[in-house]
């Protein structure tokens, strides 16, 4: 697939990938409505705080690492139109409740909900894989996240402007806000009626079991479970940095530690029960896959994805307070990480798909990265502005690129799971915005983005031991085992059940 394939919009998979990037587009419109108005917000509201801005936004992406799981499940399950347009639908209303709250509880409880937004990444992941081959995969996953990717910087540019002239008054920024919440609902009823699951003649391959992912080994199921638990450990981490800066009362900390461990123990429960079976029956030896390829995709999603949104989050207010801005310049300034995502992602793509070893494209982005953010922890107030935006572009490129190349790898990890792979390593992102944030609130910015660049060196030499070349990486179609042939046949047999019954009425 070439560039100027993409505006071949007779192509109908080249319209459902339009149709899918616009709905990512929409909800990190949405997820990311506060981060360019909290200035205003404090002002507006006197009783905020900077320390309740930053509690925000550890709650903006708490919920979002469960979510990306459970969501990964839905979607293999009921397929991704269904999924994503009900997402963008329900989460409309934590967007107004937001916009409107008054109470520390309203914009906290509505925030945290709000974060699940995150988890709609993963459905397009499967929906595009689902409609392109291997050998495009990787471009059209790239053009999928990173014109999406460009709703957080599309928010920071025009929700400040919105609120300012559009709207105007004191309140501005609610109804900006909460124009945000209007775009997910309409276009959540749009998405659903005019996107399909797959291309014609073909179905959806469901996994054999529901509820936890599948593996290949018992040692494969003990990896699932280890890297199972940080899930939980950022949640409970989160709910301590907010009690820790006096957000929340012990006696609920522990309540959400109780709920965190009980969750814990019953997806253990739920990864025995999908696993013991297939593993005691024997996996055939060409339906087998490596788990250890998820768990080094785990890591570099955290790292890359993980450190987007930790400074997506930061970056306005960390440019308007070292070089002394206004909020409208620091907001289209700081943007500019995120406006990257518009090439970056797309290259990151392409390269995996053109390059001949999408390993080796996951390395160097990785490599690349470290060194990116280690020069962003030398910015301070003695550089030149033009220079920070210059090496914040090209931190940006890296990031965005090296999410790319992850998802160009995802969906070739093993098909039927692909929403699954696609949910951990997503939730993974949100692991690694969560301790990082958490983090920052220790730090000054500067020694964050050093521990950032630390992050993304440990999950180079993570990739480097233990990832490998997928099967059919530059193939016209995905590496289907006999099995998988056999529950696509079976989901092609059950999607033409109602055909067939309304053909007998």
């Amino acid at each position: 697939m070439k560039v100027r394939d993409i505006f071949t919009f007779k192509d109908e998979r080249i319209k459902i990938l339009h149709y899918c990037w616009f709905a990512f587009f929409v909800s990190f419109f949405a997820w990311y409505n506060m981060a360019p108005l909290a200035t205003t917000m404090m002002e507006d509201m006197g009783w905020l705080t900077p320390e309740h801005i930053a509690a925000l936004g550890i709650i903006n992406v708490a919920l979002t690492i469960p979510a990306r799981i459970i969501i990964g499940t839905l979607l293999d399950r009921f397929g991704p139109r269904v999924v994503y347009s009900g997402l963008l639908i329900l989460m409309s209303i934590p967007t107004f409740v937001f916009a409107f709250g008054d109470t520390w509880a309203q914009l906290m409880i509505s925030r945290l909900i709000l974060g699940s937004i995150g988890a709609s990444f993963v459905v397009g992941i499967r929906l595009v894989a689902e409609w392109f081959p291997p050998k495009d995969v990787g471009f059209a996953e790239g053009i999928y996240g990173g014109w999406g990717n460009f709703g957080s910087a599309a928010g920071a540019m025009l929700l400040p402007w919105f609120a300012i002239t559009l709207f105007g008054g004191d309140e501005g920024w609610r109804y900006s806000i909460a124009f945000t919440g209007v775009v997910c609902l309409v276009y959540g009823i749009i998405f659903y009626f005019k996107v399909k699951d797959t291309p014609d003649g073909r179905a959806l391959i469901k996994p054999k079991g529901n509820g936890a992912m599948e593996v290949s080994s018992w040692g494969d199921m003990v990896q699932l479970i280890l890297w199972t638990i940080p899930l939980g450990g950022a949640l409970a981490l989160s709910a301590w940095r907010i009690e820790d800066m006096g957000f929340m009362t012990i006696e609920v900390l522990y309540a959400i530690w109780v709920v965190v461990g009980l969750v814990f123990i019953y997806q253990l429960y739920q990864i025995l029960k999908v696993n013991v079976p297939i593993l005691k029956r024997g996996v055939p030896e060409n339906d087998k896959y490596k788990f250890k390829n998820v768990g080094a995709l785990n890591s570099t999603y955290f790292a890359n994805f993980g450190a987007e949104l930790a400074i997506v989050s930061m970056l306005p207010m960390f440019f308007q307070l070292t070089f002394s801005l206004d909020p409208a310049t620091a907001g289209v300034i700081a943007a500019s990480f995120a406006f990257i995502n518009l090439l970056a992602r797309p290259l990151g793509g392409i390269l995996s798909d053109r390059m001949g070893s999408r390993r080796g494209v996951m390395l160097f982005y990785m490599l690349g990265i470290t060194v990116g953010l280690a020069g962003m922890g030398m910015i301070d107030s003695n550089w030149p502005l033009i220079l920070a935006v210059a090496l914040t572009v090209f931190t940006s490129m890296f990031i965005q690129g090296a999410e790319g190349a992850t998802y160009a790898i995802i969906p070739m990890v093993k098909k039927r799971i692909t929403g699954q792979v696609a949910g951990m390593a997503g939730a993974y992102g949100n692991v690694g915005s969560t301790i990082y944030l958490t983090l920052y609130t220790f730090v000054t910015p500067q020694q964050f983005f050093f521990v950032l660049a630390g992050g993304a060196l440990v999950s180079f030499v993570i990739c480097y031991f233990t990832l490998e070349e997928p099967k059919n990486a530059f193939a016209e179609d995905y590496y289907l085992s006999d099995e998988d042939l056999k529950l696509e046949d079976e989901g092609f047999a059950e999607e033409q059940q109602p055909e067939v019954a309304a053909k007998e009425a």
